[in-house]
């Protein structure tokens, strides 16, 4: 068994990465850390995890084989460089930093180390993408020349409500949006996902930006990559997408066009499909998010030493640069 500690215990840790540990054969929660005691206190009790540190020193210090990452962005890059002064391998959510900088001390420490470092992207590991991938490197449906990728919502909208009933605005979002916005938060998983299928890094890319709200980075992207091998990649995503609307509703859709057919994931419908010229093809239907089979492959790799599935430093880099200079440069055209 290896025995995990994980770092930031905050919304997705509770409903992602703690739930598919504690799940996953051959892995262990064995600990905890978290700034904020009460919090702390709260994730040990309801999960039943047997230890738990505010100090990072005594957490690291605990007997742990790996460390899960899963606090706020801004705080990866010292909590990785710790995990790597006390040799331990890496998982850590997206995005791996928050500038190229901090991403490349990150890995050369973790090299140094000799520790391996990958970066948390769950949306591989769905069984539809695992299935994606698969029938992209069979040739499937041809040579893939356009991908379309969309992921339009609100991320729980604009507003909320206090415990008065008073509206006010919603943290989640306006967190996120501080951060850098829906490209540099849930657009990178789309990023990662095109190299993933396509097995080509993007060569260039350009973006567009609309502010439908009025935060600096854009509320609503586009992104176009042009990988290697010739293929094009275009991600959408925005936050704005019925933000103030009494219903929300959402748009995410995957769809590969080859020379020899399409293939087509829609969450909206739950369906899942493939058409070439034998027809229509239905495959079983999967929520987008995997973070079980992503625990999984990792304990794979702290066994064997590597992993053919999970997004490693360097590429968790390259997706958090495009991600990162895409919304940046839609900033800079904005103001002239």
């Amino acid at each position: 068994m290896k025995r995990i500690g994980l770092m930031g215990c905050g919304m997705v840790a509770q409903y992602g990465h703690i739930p598919a540990i504690q799940a996953v054969p051959g892995l262990i929660l064995h600990a905890v850390f978290d700034p904020n005691e009460d919090n702390l206190r709260r994730t040990q009790e309801k999960f039943g995890i047997p230890h738990g540190f505010t100090d990072e020193e005594a957490f690291f210090k605990c007997g742990l084989d790996g460390v899960s990452i899963t606090s706020p962005a801004p705080c990866h890059h010292a909590n990785v460089l710790h995990a790597a002064a006390h040799g331990l391998p890496v998982l850590c959510e997206k995005p791996l930093a928050t500038n190229r900088t901090e991403a490349e001390e990150m890995i050369a420490a973790m090299k140094t180390a000799s520790a391996s470092l990958y970066s948390g992207f769950c949306y591989r590991f769905s069984p539809c993408a695992l299935k994606i991938r698969e029938l992209v490197r069979d040739g499937a449906i041809g040579k893939v020349r356009s991908l379309r990728l969309i992921y339009n919502w609100s991320l729980h909208g604009k507003f909320t409500t206090d415990a008065a009933g008073n509206r006010i605005i919603q943290k989640r979002r306006e967190d996120r949006m501080l951060e850098g916005g829906p490209m540099v938060d849930c657009g990178t998983h789309q990023i990662d996902l095109a190299g993933f299928w396509l097995g080509s890094p993007v060569r260039s890319f350009n973006a567009h930006g609309a502010w439908v709200d009025d935060y600096e980075a854009p509320d609503h992207m586009w992104v176009h990559l042009d990988h290697e091998n010739g293929a094009h990649t275009v991600v959408e995503i925005s936050y704005s997408y019925h933000h103030t609307a009494k219903n929300n509703r959402s748009e995410f859709t995957y769809e590969l066009i080859g020379t020899g057919g399409v293939i087509r994931y829609n969450r909206e419908t739950e369906r899942f499909t493939m058409e070439t010229g034998d027809g229509l093809q239905e495959f079983p239907f999967a929520p987008e998010k995997n973070f079980e089979g992503m625990y999984e492959e990792w304990a794979r790799a702290l066994e064997s030493g590597a992993s053919a599935l999970l997004t490693t430093g360097e590429e968790g880099q390259r997706v958090v640069e495009i991600a990162r200079q895409a919304t940046d440069g839609v900033i800079a055209s904005r103001h002239g």
